[in-house]
């Protein structure tokens, strides 16, 4: 079983670096180019974003190799034009460099040139455990399973997930007084590979000499029964038992697995005696895991159980609005939307985060990136089709049910002439939701609500709106009846 892990600049540290730099002159001018720059920018700064960096070399071309997309970024803005006249200075040969990060590199071949010790930080280690075994390490290899685009800083957080994220923070940070296991569940598409991803960037970075290892639950499924079948069992153990850091994706995947519950129930076990850390995520709380054998459920009880709820409203316009500014940054469009159009995602689409930026880049694909131009009724007509396929009929009667028992009122209540806080507040919060999930016109609505104007009506929705930015019992009162009434 071969295990693949990243590498960075100190990739050739045994067998001779100077041999090395005479084979491949553009590593004795990164050398001196990366003497100047650690001076320049400090140990820390230097270590961060190109103590992971390699230079590769090819008939073609000269390659510096960010570790990650981010750390490309940071270098082009911060560092690029530096880096530029210290190569200028240092390369006879006036080759020119470039930049990409490592998984754009990872289609072609490249031979490392890399940086002596005296320059460069540790390499990070994040270990995958490949199903089939390979016969050497490959650069492809030692990224996948994790996704760079998962980080804490496209995380958006919320009343939700901030406390899953806070605690997948100190995780990260290697802080003392941890507990363990830590185990993250919500529903599906809420976020929880995306933080465990984050964790493991994260902990990389702040500690490069430690072992991550980063796997799905399936991934180590199959490779526990590959151990079996080619009698390797003792080396699948040691290297899940010499982590430092070891995250689980997806743990309920081997309930009704007795075998593997065994090995991994043993794996956590040996791991938290040592004082090494384990994280895993899941779909539902332990309690609920009730085909996990009891042990192995009852030591995930044990350490921190966070849990991840469905995004509420706020929560779904930040995360619009991120998606929007990273299609931005892919040179797509320029990061601006009608507000009435994201509010329109944001209470259309809240059965997953997957779904409500799906429906994002449906938006963007259709009007080909201009999408500040899309009005509300032209971003409904593109999207129609996939609210129909999963949302129930909704009638103004379901909706004026549904809020009097929401608020202890009868549903006479809401037709009736009264003005009284306590129902005029629920009628205007049942005309809203109304004109979001119905498609009666405005005096229509009004008719259906006592024989009221339409001018009434849209003071309603126009009220109910406010409130919902200013009030944070009506945002909840109506993210929650929305669920409610779309089943």
């Amino acid at each position: 079983m071969a295990v693949a892990g990243r590498t960075g600049l100190a990739e050739m540290m045994s067998g001779g670096v100077a041999g090395a730099m005479a084979s491949a002159p553009a590593g004795v001018v990164w050398t001196k180019t990366c003497v100047v720059l650690k001076r320049e920018l400090g140990e820390a700064t230097f270590g961060s974003w190109l103590g992971q960096a390699a230079l590769r070399e090819t008939d073609e071309e000269v390659c510096l190799v960010a570790a990650t997309g981010m750390a490309r970024d940071w270098i082009r803005r911060h560092a690029w034009r530096r880096i530029g006249e210290l190569w200028a200075l240092n390369d006879p040969l006036g080759r020119r460099l470039d930049l990409k990060s490592r998984l754009e590199m990872d289609s072609g071949p490249a031979a490392a040139a890399t940086v002596p010790e005296s320059v460069s930080a540790p390499a990070p280690e994040v270990f995958e455990i490949e199903a089939e075994p390979t016969p050497a390490v490959t650069g492809k290899g030692r990224l996948q399973g994790l996704q760079e685009r998962f980080s804490f800083d496209t995380f958006v957080s919320g009343p939700a997930n901030e406390f899953a994220f806070a605690v997948a923070r100190r995780v990260a940070a290697w802080s003392d007084g941890h507990f363990n296991p830590v185990l993250f569940h919500g529903p599906y598409g809420f976020g929880k590979t995306h933080l465990l991803n984050a964790l493991a960037w994260e902990a990389m970075h702040n500690e490069p000499t430690k072992r991550v290892v980063y796997l799905t639950a399936e991934r180590f499924t199959s490779t526990f029964v590959k151990a079996i079948q080619d009698k390797q069992t003792a080396a699948f153990k040691d290297e899940l038992r010499n982590a430092d850091l070891l995250l689980i994706d997806d743990v309920h995947f081997v309930a009704g697995k007795p075998s593997t519950q065994e090995e991994l129930f043993h794996t956590l076990i040996a791991l938290v005696e040592d004082g090494r850390r384990v994280v895993m995520t899941a779909d539902r709380s332990p309690t609920e895991l009730s085909d996990m054998e009891p042990r192995l459920r009852s030591h995930l009880q044990a350490g921190l159980v966070c849990g991840i709820e469905p995004a509420d409203r706020s929560l779904r316009l930040g995360i619009l609005e991120r998606k929007l500014a990273t299609l931005a940054q892919q040179g797509k469009f320029l990061p601006s939307a009608r507000p009435e159009v994201l509010q329109f995602l944001a209470d259309r689409f809240t059965d997953s985060v997957r779904e409500l930026e799906g429906a994002l880049n449906t938006l963007v694909a259709r009007v080909g990136g201009d999408i500040a131009r899309v009005n509300l009724d032209e971003a409904q007509n593109i999207l129609r089709p996939h609210l129909s396929c999963n949302e129930r009929k909704v009638t103004v009667d379901m909706i004026q049910k549904t809020v009097s028992e929401h608020y202890g009122l009868k549903q006479a209540d809401l037709i009736s002439e009264r003005r009284a806080r306590a129902v005029a507040r629920p009628r205007q919060v049942a005309m809203w939701l109304a004109k979001q999930i119905t498609t009666r016109s405005l005096p229509d609505i009004g008719r259906r609500f006592g024989g009221r104007d339409h001018t009434t009506v849209l003071h309603a929705v126009r009220r109910i709106e406010q409130l919902k930015v200013d009030d944070p019992q009506i945002a909840r009162d109506t993210d929650l009846l929305l669920r409610k009434l779309r089943g």
